[in-house]
């Protein structure tokens, strides 16, 4: 088999790091009521729309008609949005640092929100150098879904062979397998680095 070329980045909890929770512990005292709070109100399922491309207004609008007496929680998730991003993983982007002054291909398939995309690019600007970019909100396509990998490939002009894919999702790593491409799990610890080398990439 030949040896990959190029490297496609996931963004959250692989160069950023996001967690609601970096936001809620400011406004709640209580960690099982912040919990609650996460799993029955902002939950999961509802952010995730967002990375659809749902409205932020919208998608605010529907949790305060259902959850009234939690709409300045609510409107937190939307307006203090930036307080969700911790920071970096410094490793990581070295890494791609590295990758991009050794002349490596690299892009982006990422499930977010556009306008928070944006909102990152502008406080990180590492998210601004990928060779392409792919945001869920954008193209109101999510991962795992192949469609989401095959548009990567063929706006770009990618062989799957040639791409290794890194995700810090399971279901994510096995969508980009689903359609030939290389992948790496991004689990808490590994060396990302040591990884990418044994598929020959200047690291």
């Amino acid at each position: 088999m030949s040896q990959p070329t190029t490297v496609v980045f996931d963004v959250g909890n692989v160069l950023l790091r996001w967690d609601p929770r970096n936001l809620y512990r400011r406004i709640f005292d209580d960690e099982a009521q912040m919990e609650w709070f996460l799993g029955n109100v902002c939950t999961p399922d509802w952010n995730l729309e967002q990375d659809r491309g749902r409205d932020w207004d919208e998608a605010v609008a529907l949790l305060v008609k259902d959850h009234p007496t939690h709409e300045p929680k609510i409107r937190a998730f939307h307006e203090r949005w930036d307080e969700t991003v911790s920071g970096v993983f410094e490793d990581h982007v070295a890494l791609l640092a590295r990758l991009r002054e050794a002349g490596v291909p690299n892009y982006c398939i990422t499930n977010f929100s556009s306008p928070k995309f944006a909102l990152s690019q502008e406080r990180y600007p590492f998210l601004t150098g990928f060779d392409g970019i792919i945001v869920s909100g954008d193209e109101r396509l999510l991962k795992p879904d192949p469609a989401i990998y095959r548009l990567l490939l063929d706006r770009y002009g990618l062989e799957a062979k040639d791409c290794v894919f890194i995700d810090d999702s399971k279901a994510n790593v096995e969508g980009a397998h689903s359609v030939g491409m290389h992948a790496i799990h991004c689990v808490e610890g590994i060396d990302l680095a040591g990884e990418l080398r044994g598929y020959g990439f200047p690291v």
